[in-house]
C-alpha cells in the first residue's frame, strides 16, 4: 500500500534535489525533490532543558541532545505553527516566546535547518568555482571538471554541457542511472526551456512544462534506474 511504498522509499534510493547553474555560476533553477524526514516533535515543560541560540536568522539548538533532537537542529514549529527564521507564522519572536513560563507546556518541532534561497545561490556559486579549480588542476588539457562528489549520505553528480551550463543532481549514494538522468534533464532543458520563445539564455528557468517533465523524469529514475528508449 501507500504506507509500505513510503517506508520503502525512506530506506531505499532517492533523488534529493536538482540544480541548474549558468556559465557565470548563477543558479537558474533549483528543485527540492525529496527530503528525508529527520524531524522530532516534543512537548516541553518550563524551563526548557535545551539551550537555543539565534544563528543566521534561525533558532538553533546550541546545547542539549535528546529524543532525536541534535545540536545544530533548528526550531521548525511552535505549537504546530511553522517557524520562518526567528519568528512564528503569526509574528512572535521564538526565543522571547520560550523565555516566558506562561507559554508552557509547549510543543516544539526540531529538524535540520532548511537551506534558504540565498544559501542555495551561494552554494551554486561555490561549486562553480570548485569545478573551475578542478579543471585547472588537471594534468591534461580539456578536463571534464568535477563529475561526482561523494559523501556518506549523498552523491553530487554534475554534467556540464558544451555551452557551460551545469546540471547537478544530489542523490542517495546507492541510486543508479544518474548519468542517463542528467542527459535526460539536458534534453528536457533543450526542449522546454531553450525552445520557449519567452526564455532568455542564462536567466532563471520559469517554465511549467520544464517543471512537469523534470519531476516525471525524477520519479521514473528513482523507480527504474537507467532510462529506456522513448522516455
Amino acid at each position: 500500500g501507500a504506507a509500505a511504498g513510503g517506508a520503502l522509499r525512506g530506506s531505499a534510493m532517492a533523488i534529493f534535489s536538482v540544480y541548474v547553474v549558468n556559465k557565470a555560476g548563477g543558479l537558474i533553477y533549483q528543485l527540492d525533490h525529496y527530503a528525508p524526514r529527520t524531524e522530532s516533535e516534543k512537548t516541553f515543560a518550563f524551563p526548557l532543558d535545551l539551550v537555543l541560540r539565534p544563528h543566521d536568522e534561525r533558532v538553533l539548538v546550541a546545547f542539549g541532545q535528546r529524543d532525536g533532537i541534535r545540536v545544530g537542529h533548528a526550531v521548525l514549529a511552535v505549537n504546530g505553527l511553522e517557524v520562518n527564521g526567528r519568528f512564528t507564522a503569526d509574528g512572535r519572536d521564538v526565543l522571547e516566546y520560550l523565555s516566558q513560563a506562561a507559554h508552557f507546556p509547549v510543543a516544539l518541532r526540531f529538524g535540520r535547518p532548511r537551506l534558504s534561497s540565498n544559501e542555495k545561490l551561494m552554494l551554486a556559486s561555490m561549486f562553480h568555482s570548485l569545478f573551475a579549480i578542478g579543471s585547472q588542476l588537471s594534468p591534461e588539457p580539456g578536463s571534464s571538471g568535477i563529475e561526482t562528489l561523494e559523501t556518506d549520505t549523498f552523491k553530487l553528480h554534475c554534467y556540464q554541457t558544451l555551452t557551460g551550463i551545469k546540471f547537478m543532481v544530489l542523490a542517495d549514494p546507492r541510486q543508479a542511472g544518474i548519468e542517463s538522468l542528467l542527459r535526460k534533464i539536458y534534453e528536457i532543458y533543450s526542449d522546454f526551456a531553450l525552445k520557449n520563445p519567452f526564455y532568455s539564455l542564462e536567466m532563471p528557468i520559469r517554465c511549467e512544462l520544464f517543471d512537469q517533465h523534470l519531476k516525471l523524469a525524477l520519479e521514473v529514475a528513482e523507480k527504474a534506474g537507467p532510462f529506456g528508449p522513448g522516455l
